[in-house]
């Protein structure tokens, strides 16, 4: 076994003019999907009546994310603002909402990508087991390590797929034999039986959904505590999409998945909770703020969401 646990957080720490918008009558509901436009003197636009994290966090005893009041900014305007949230252990959370909401920007912040993004600035906490992510202390290298991400696009390394795969622990430094890690990798990847004969070959020789299973073995390769997924179904047919849902449901028994997806019915399939996410553009069209305006268990979100806002985009009103 390897003296090195990548999912240990204890080793986390160190080495323009906006457009006006139309005046509205009280009780008017505006744009569908829209929140309500903000009151004179308020900067920004009022909470949403139903409080998400009063509905569902306290049922959530271990999360492995938290955040608190977390917003980014790019350069200096708003982006997203003050999402509060726990994201629960060993499930499989979801992200949805229309494009430009934020969702890919919360889900950097889990590893500390946007750190990446000059003109990016975070703001609030984001807690991993209880550890501040963003605390002067903690590695956003080290960070990375513990909480693997998969891309929308598949993007395998010029190697044969044997290389793909053993890059992160070497890099790591991490003990054992390669080849068995190499092995697990790709069994847990669901993707063993299709390259085992061919492991020396160029990974760009791949089908799409391989070239995407095999993003997702080589993160799992390091042994991560967490999954990050950025729409990772979106660049593929419908029967590499089940194979990565049937790869998340068996890998949710031993790592935690988060989700972002446009595609309301894999998030319905797939997901233990999904949060929804919308465009704010109270301030103008120039000005567009993501919001979390429910958050909750999936069947709850499709079935019976608390806010209407909710109900109009999983119904198909708008989005």
């Amino acid at each position: 076994m390897s003296a090195y646990d990548p999912r240990s957080p204890s080793t986390l720490g160190a080495v323009t003019e906006p457009e006006q918008t139309p005046e509205r009558q009280a009780g008017d509901p505006g744009v569908p999907g829209q929140v309500p436009p903000i009151p004179a003197g308020e900067p920004h636009a009022p909470a949403p009546a139903v409080v998400h994290h009063d509905v569902v966090d306290h049922a959530i005893e271990k999360p492995v994310f938290e955040t608190e009041d977390l917003s980014v900014h790019y350069g200096g305007k708003p982006a997203v603002l003050d999402v509060t949230m726990k994201v629960p252990q060993k499930e499989i959370t979801a992200f949805i909402g229309p494009s430009g909401c934020g969702k890919s920007t919360i889900l950097r912040c889990f590893d500390r990508m946007n750190d990446l993004i000059p003109a990016a600035s975070v703001g609030g906490r984001v807690l991993y087991h209880g550890i501040d992510l963003y605390a002067a202390d903690v590695d956003a290298v080290q960070v990375r390590k513990r909480i693997g991400m998969v891309f929308q696009k598949p993007n395998p390394f010029p190697k044969a797929i044997y290389e793909n795969i053993a890059f992160g622990p070497r890099v790591l430094g991490m003990k054992g034999n390669m080849d068995e890690i190499v092995e697990t990798a790709l069994r847990r990847a669901s993707l063993w039986d299709d390259v085992k004969d061919r492991l020396k070959d160029n990974a760009f020789g791949m089908s799409g959904g391989q070239q995407q299973r095999l993003c997702i073995a080589r993160a799992l390769a390091t042994n991560p505590d967490v999954l990050l997924m950025d729409e990772p179904c979106s660049a593929l047919d419908p029967i590499s999409t089940g194979r990565i849902e049937d790869l998340m449901h068996e890998l949710k028994e031993t790592v935690s998945i988060v989700i972002v997806t446009h595609n309301m019915q894999q998030a319905a399939r797939v997901s233990d909770r999904t949060a929804f996410f919308i465009v704010d553009l109270s301030a103008g069209e120039e000005n567009r703020i993501g919001r979390l305006v429910e958050y909750g268990p999936t069947d709850r979100i499709f079935t019976n969401p608390h806010d209407t806002r909710t109900e109009e985009y999983v119904s198909g009103k708008f989005g």
